[in-house]
């Protein structure tokens, strides 16, 4: 059986300027620039007026796929 080898490749989020792995968010700033998971989630709270301290907290929460 061949061995199949899956490259994964990093990226920039142009937002944070942190690099990451894995399917990019699409900002809800202009729908078009790819960013990363965690600023694409913020940009989704931030759409929903909820406070910095509230969205740390529901942040935290979510799993980090880029830690496996």
């Amino acid at each position: 059986m061949a061995e199949e080898r899956v490259v994964v490749s990093e990226k920039v989020c142009p937002k944070c300027g942190k690099t990451y792995r894995g399917h990019p968010a699409i900002s809800r700033v202009d729908n078009v620039t790819a960013i990363c998971p965690l600023c694409g989630t913020r940009e989704a709270l931030d759409s929903l007026g909820i406070s910095d301290e509230e969205k740390e907290k529901i942040i935290a929460t979510i799993p980090q796929v880029e830690d496996k």
